[in-house]
């Protein structure tokens, strides 16, 4: 009775575990429904630099997986090098402001994905050259979507790619005020995956061989660059997942006297605005 009653209470835990795990899962794809339109006009462009690279450690191009596309910015760049995308989101509202293109195939896949699901939405086993997931891995269940990469990944040299970036850089004037706003003011509304983002994906578990040519798996340093307007600032500031928590509470984290701060800092031109990426590249293996 005594062992049973224990196991009893494992089994409770584990089910009380899942639960949880899924619950939080569900969350974030709303979270990320209710930003959708602003993460599509504030979020960096990837630079083609970062898809070359990717692209030159797999064997072949035929079929590419683009996990948490969001709004398609990276099944875009990929579309141009393989002859098919199949790109996978929780969220419908970010698919349906991503890029229609004749070879990606966006699909809507739930926050908890069996094998049976992931073969008959995303691809069969070994079957997918490259795997990419840009500044959306913090989120996943790590154990369940590297099994998920190691069953559609062709063996030995298919690839995945997973990319983060970190926090912007404008200038001397305007980069404190970004980091005192993102550390202090929107500190605290911050959901721990985001401590995977400020390590730069250094210290995330990345089961994977190095691809060919390289000694690591990263992370490998690119950047992307944009020009961009205070209220393009603004914008990419209302897209953070922060923000929106923030704004679910009825805090409103871009306050007056921090906007005034902004437009001393910014001025009326537009700047060249940099966002540091930091990319972990591996392949199957045997």
């Amino acid at each position: 009775m005594k062992e049973g009653g224990v196991l009893s209470k494992i089994s409770e835990q584990d089910d009380n575990w899942n639960y949880t795990q899924n619950l939080q899962k569900k969350e974030m794809a709303e979270l990320f429904i209710k930003q959708a339109e602003q993460y599509a006009e504030g979020r960096p462009t990837y630079p083609p630099q970062l898809f070359q690279f990717i692209a030159s450690k797999s064997p072949s191009h035929d079929l590419a997986w683009d996990a948490g596309t969001g709004n398609g910015q990276a099944a875009r760049s990929l579309a141009e090098i393989y002859k098919n995308v199949i790109a996978t989101d929780t969220s419908p509202k970010q698919l349906e402001v991503a890029p229609k293109l004749p070879n990606i195939k966006y699909q809507q896949t739930p926050p908890v994905m069996s094998m049976a699901e992931l073969q008959q939405k995303v691809a069969a086993e070994s079957s997918v050259d490259t795997v990419t997931v840009a500044q959306a891995m913090h989120w996943f269940d790590l154990p369940t979507f590297y099994s998920q990469v190691k069953f559609v990944l062709k063996k030995p040299d298919g690839v995945i790619a997973a990319w983060c970036y970190t926090l912007p850089e404008v200038n001397d004037v305007v980069d404190p005020i970004l980091r005192r706003f993102y550390a202090v003011d929107a500190g605290k509304y911050w959901e721990p995956p985001r401590k995977m983002v400020d390590d730069k994906y250094m210290n995330i578990d990345f089961p994977f061989e190095p691809v060919d040519g390289e000694d690591k798996t990263g992370p490998f340093e690119f950047m992307a660059e944009r020009l961009m307007g205070l209220d393009e600032i603004f914008t990419y500031l209302r897209s953070w997942s922060a923000y929106q928590t923030a704004k679910e509470m009825g805090v409103e984290l871009l306050t007056d006297d921090l906007i005034e701060e902004f437009k001393r800092g910014w001025g009326r031109e537009k700047k060249l605005v940099r966002f540091p990426i930091y990319l972990r590249i591996g392949k199957a293996g045997n």
